[in-house]
């Protein structure tokens, strides 16, 4: 992809967001912008009490991440993030309230205006059992004593925050199937679903820029990106195909095959109408 881009990864606490960030990193060819939590020095007595130090903990990582923004500079580069700015608010609902949430908030807004937003954010969706089966494989030592409990809470704020999120091109991968560290396919199946989400993304943005050329030539390409749009949709239905392991895994694959070669053929037909 020729065009640079800002690539955010999100997800619960054990979803794999850094271990996707650096194994694609260089399948895009793109700096990594990875969050720094190991520098909060209260993060450890927050996850031991954290009614008494989370005020203290989300302070501190809200200027911590403010000032790592503050540093992205896209100009020319892709770069690739394992968390996004609007995280920090998420969390602070779960663990302020009262006046401290109030003054969270003010500080939240006066620096969010001033960050900039990824061109696509891509959230990984995971079940309680692999998270917690993850965050024990990785054994650091402040996260052994992890409740359960708080990880789900955790993990149903992000679906209530992904439910109707429009602040920029979503992409949701559900990775309960999928093993990326050990499986090149799984790996090759996600950087092809965000290959797809971005040209996808980049054609609406083209749709929208096109806004004032005449009624019939908008029309001609809107028929033509509505035409693009179906092939990302087949391609990833192909790749999917590709990657199953079920028993209908070779008629999935024949009708994403069949779905795409149409669309293409279309596309040809619109391309040599206009021509």
């Amino acid at each position: 992809m020729n065009k640079p881009f800002y690539l955010a990864i999100e997800g619960a606490i054990g979803v794999g967001k850094t271990t996707l960030a650096r194994m694609l990193q260089p399948r895009f060819e793109a700096e990594l912008l990875l969050e720094v939590f190991e520098e909060n020095p209260f993060l450890s007595d927050f996850y031991a009490d954290r009614d008494r130090y989370a005020f203290q903990t989300q302070i501190f990582f809200l200027l911590s991440r403010y000032r790592q923004q503050q540093n992205l500079l896209i100009d020319g580069s892709t770069v690739l993030s394992d968390y996004t700015f609007a995280k920090d608010r998420l969390f602070a609902y779960l663990n302020l309230d009262g006046d401290e949430l109030t003054m969270y908030e003010k500080v939240h807004h006066a620096l969010a205006e001033k960050v900039t937003v990824p061109d696509l954010v891509v959230y990984l969706q995971a079940n309680l059992d692999l998270l917690m089966a993850r965050i024990a494989m990785r054994d650091r030592p402040y996260e052994r004593s992890m409740d359960p409990a708080y990880i789900e809470s955790l993990r149903q704020a992000y679906e209530e925050h992904f439910e109707n999120y429009t602040a920029t091109s979503l992409l949701v991968i559900n990775v309960n199937e999928l093993d990326f560290v050990r499986s090149q396919d799984d790996l090759s199946y996600i950087e092809g679903c965000i290959r797809n989400e971005l040209g996808a993304a980049g054609a609406r943005a083209w749709m929208t820029a096109s806004s004032a050329e005449s009624s019939q030539a908008r029309t001609r390409q809107w028929r033509l990106v509505e035409e693009f749009l179906a092939l990302t949709e087949a391609v990833g239905a192909l790749g999917s195909a590709i990657s199953a392991g079920s028993n209908n895994a070779v008629d999935e694959f024949r009708a994403a095959l069949a779905s795409s070669n149409e669309c293409l053929r279309r596309i040809e037909e619109g391309a040599e109408a206009d021509a």
